[in-house]
């Protein structure tokens, strides 16, 4: 079945990249169709119930992708109306100028990229103002320079993180404020105000937020766009694979499959692909045909390749005293990020994790046996936790890759011990601190139910890279403005195009260059 109309542009996506894309466009005017895998995510009690979203991962896709050695894995990945952003932390950085430039780590080179952070920056400040990121810029060391202050104040620690944040300060460290989005307005002690929507609760990571006070795509760009008169969304929109015209140069269908089976082709002048890092790579390797045997972008044969998704831990530190906080994610530390006095190469950087509960811990509890976990009853334990978030950066190699099979099926090839001397280090500033944090300093202990992982393929809510761009044709699949080099009609807006990830959240930036090619094809389409 043929839909009827012809649109200017289509997006098949909605979370960071094509939600913000459609924002962007929709006030041209132009026909805009969004389609949409999946639906908007129910609203219920379960959103913001531990046991559902991180122990029985009940709004994870009901798929499983396949490792290098052929075992099944279930990925992180979530197919509603905003995509991934539904579960994000918010978490909103922008790149340090150095990870736009070559950058040396350990395991390797982290390769540069064909614009600069100065080419970003504007767009950076415009996606931080449209999410409503709350920080301070001056505060991190480590950041690049800015064009404008952040338009929300940070959110204030709450009593114990503050102690840890002067804690930190007494060590020689610079914390600040954690970037983050949310609709959250404070009164003078720091606390949700009546007119706030965020309500500054414990359910702000990992959690979709129930009463819209998060910063994700759907809330701040989709809904706001289909406003639009010009602007169409259909869910359920599962697209399988897109053609070409008869001479190989541009997008003539999108061939989706709907909820009930059936198969609908949609038409547009521009169509564009963001259905993250590793679905956009699997569809243009779907779709190939005579004219792009490999697959479509993919005459360099990089489609897939280059996948990355940081090297992270997620820890939980006990606390002498009890941890009374909520909103625990205020905190972030970057001294290490580049390098340390006695480590020549990049470490990464730590910030702070939601509030752990009983009910995760209890769910983590049979990972720990031979650590030296606390002798505590898990309400005790939750009441005392303190949790933290490691990410280094993995490196682009081309082994590290989406494949499909015969059946289609996805098949994802990664080195688990890519450049991570790094975050080893990382680990060990913090836990040698710990003592004078006001922690106790053998209880630093993994938290990887955060990461919905049974092991670490399966963490892939930073997966990027696998479509990047570039200046050269031969290594790259798009050009600058994230168009396919092979095709005229072709553009892939998420984290596909990354030539590196960095070590800090990978959103903000996959928002701003969704803004940026928003206004290359808001000229292109005019």
């Amino acid at each position: 079945m043929g839909d009827d109309q012809h649109y200017d542009v289509i997006i098949i996506g909605t979370g960071a990249g094509g939600g913000t894309l459609a924002h962007r466009l929709a006030p041209t005017g132009k026909r805009i169709l969004i389609l949409e895998r999946g639906g908007y995510l129910p609203r219920e009690r379960d959103n913001w119930e531990s046991s559902a979203v991180f122990v029985r991962g009940k709004y994870r896709a009901p798929e499983c992708w396949y490792d290098k050695h052929g075992e099944r894995f279930p990925p992180e990945v979530n197919y509603y109306v905003g995509g991934n952003t539904k579960f994000y932390g918010a978490a909103l950085f922008r790149l340090r100028p150095q990870d736009f430039d070559e950058l040396r780590h350990h395991g390797g080179i982290s390769p540069s990229w064909p614009l600069r952070y100065t080419d970003f920056e504007p767009y950076y400040t415009q996606a931080e103002h449209l999410y409503r990121v709350h920080g301070e810029h001056g505060e991190d060391p480590s950041e690049g320079p800015v064009s404008s202050q952040y338009a929300y104040p940070p959110v204030q620690h709450e009593p114990r993180i503050q102690q840890l944040s002067d804690d930190l300060c007494r060590q020689g460290l610079h914390p600040f404020h954690l970037p983050i989005g949310v609709n959250l307005i404070q009164d003078p002690q720091g606390r949700a105000s009546h007119e706030s929507v965020c309500i500054r609760c414990d359910r702000v990571d990992g959690f979709p937020c129930l009463v819209g006070g998060k910063s994700d795509s759907q809330v701040i760009c989709v809904d706001p766009a289909l406003q639009h008169d010009n602007v169409r969304m259909v869910t359920g929109a599962h697209v399988r694979r897109l053609r070409t015209d008869s001479g190989g140069r541009s997008i003539s269908e999108v061939v989706a499959e709907l909820e009930d089976g059936s198969e609908v082709r949609f038409g547009g002048d521009i169509v564009v692909v963001s259905c993250g890092a590793v679905n956009s790579a699997a569809l243009l390797l779907r779709s190939a045909n005579e004219h792009h045997p490999g697959g479509l972008a993919n005459g360099s044969d990089v489609v897939g390749r280059h996948y990355m998704r940081h090297n992270n831990l997620a820890l939980m530190a006990v606390s002498k005293e009890p941890n009374e906080t909520r909103f625990q994610k205020t905190l972030a530390l970057h001294d290490w990020y580049l390098g340390a006095d006695d480590w020549d190469f990049p470490l990464g950087g730590i910030q702070m994790l939601g509030k752990s509960d009983a009910d995760q811990i209890r769910g983590e509890a049979p990972r720990w046996a031979g650590l030296a976990s606390p002798d505590m009853p898990f309400e005790v334990l939750a009441h005392h936790a303190v949790d933290f978030w490691l990410c280094g950066e993995d490196l682009p190699r081309p082994e590290n890759r989406v494949t499909l099979d015969a059946n289609g099926d996805i098949h994802l090839a990664l080195d688990e011990k890519n450049n991570i001397e790094g975050l080893g280090r990382l680990r060990h500033k913090l836990q040698g601190m710990l003592s004078r944090l006001g922690m106790h300093p053998h209880h630093l202990l993994p938290h990887s139910i955060y990461l919905h992982k049974g092991m670490p393929i399966g963490a892939t809510a930073h997966q990027a890279g696998t479509v990047r761009f570039g200046l050269d044709p031969a290594a790259s699949a798009l050009d600058i403005n994230c168009k396919a080099h092979e095709l005229d009609n072709l553009y892939v807006v998420d984290t596909s195009f990354f030539p590196s990830i960095g070590a800090v959240n990978p959103s903000l930036t996959a928002i701003a260059n969704a803004l940026r090619v928003g206004d290359h094809i808001a000229e292109r389409i005019r």
